[in-house]
């Protein structure tokens, strides 16, 4: 669990009448971000203080929600939260709290008139804590959907998940992955376990129908409904650099369990984070490469729940 990184917290607020959501990994300890995202339709605020060239040196949570754009509003319900437990980048007359966010679309699953808003943001941060969490469908996750080729109603269920690698000397990296995609989730052995369905509900293999010419393809699933989002966190000390760097290659994760993965129609991102202050060090090759892993059994075991 992404709860396996000390001071991490995590939590989520749902609306399952709506079928919508968010979630929140919040940092007790100073940590050193980075992100890559990869989709060619995201959704996403505050991603440019993460890059290596910003001189921002930390956040105090990321938030994964649904809602598409509206969703992004539940990130600014988190600052005001932190703002008032005193957290964030002193700029000598406040505190800002810095909580970058992915959006996924789940407009068409539930209620389109209810999105993440400010309250829902907020209730994700009181609810965050230590330990085990909730997977599956719920917080971000809720209205998440696999699978996308003839369209939301011949897809299949998609959600949040997460998993760690343990790495020698006490290492760990672990993921929280929201899995909405417009390609099929496979598992370890190829099989397709999430996916577009035919009409009678087997599975349809995307990619195969895809090379096909398809011709039966819904128009919504050439457009941005689709999104892969989600955190790899480490124990280790990072630069800002090896922190964005990891993140690249946690997306090697979500090539292996997804496909097609990072299409015009996804905003695949993902962000990353290490400490500022540890003791542990490790090759960022070796991090990332492991954070690829955490990022693929996470994508498995969000439609596992």
């Amino acid at each position: 669990m992404l709860t396996d990184i000390d001071g991490i917290r995590v939590g989520h607020a749902t609306d399952a009448r709506a079928m919508t959501g968010c979630t929140i990994a919040v940092f007790d300890e100073p940590v050193v971000p980075g992100v890559d995202v990869r989709g060619a339709n995201a959704a996403t605020i505050y991603t440019d203080l993460l890059y290596p060239d910003s001189v921002m040196p930390s956040v105090t949570g990321i938030m994964l929600t649904g809602g598409s754009a509206f969703g992004l509003e539940a990130a600014l319900g988190a600052v005001r939260y932190f703002e008032e437990q005193g957290r964030g980048y002193d700029v000598g007359v406040a505190k800002i709290p810095l909580v970058p966010a992915a959006v996924i679309y789940d407009l068409s699953v539930g209620d389109a008139n209810v999105r993440p808003d400010l309250a829902m943001g907020r209730r994700a941060c009181e609810a965050a804590k230590p330990g085990p969490f909730e997977r599956g469908r719920v917080g971000g996750g809720t209205g998440a959907t696999v699978g996308k080729l003839y369209g939301v109603r011949q897809s299949s269920p998609g959600g949040l998940g997460t998993a760690t690698v343990s790495l020698y000397g006490g290492i760990k990296v672990s993921a929280m992955i929201v899995v909405n995609s417009f390609g099929d989730l496979r598992d370890t052995a190829g099989r397709i376990v999430a996916g577009a369905k035919y009409e009678g509900g087997e599975f349809a293999d995307t990619y195969a129908r895809m090379k096909l010419g398809d011709k039966n393809q819904s128009a919504l699933a050439r457009m941005g409904m689709n999104t892969t989002i989600g955190i790899v966190s480490t124990n280790c000390r990072l630069t800002k650099v090896e922190a964005s760097r990891m993140a690249t290659l946690a997306h090697n994760g979500l090539a292996r369990a997804i496909c097609p993965i990072h299409t015009n129609v996804d905003g695949d991102t993902i962000f990353a984070t290490g400490l500022q202050k540890s003791d542990l060090t490790a090759p960022v090759d070796l991090l990332g490469t492991a954070a690829a892993e955490a990022a693929m059994l996470a994508c498995l075991d969000a439609v596992m729940q």
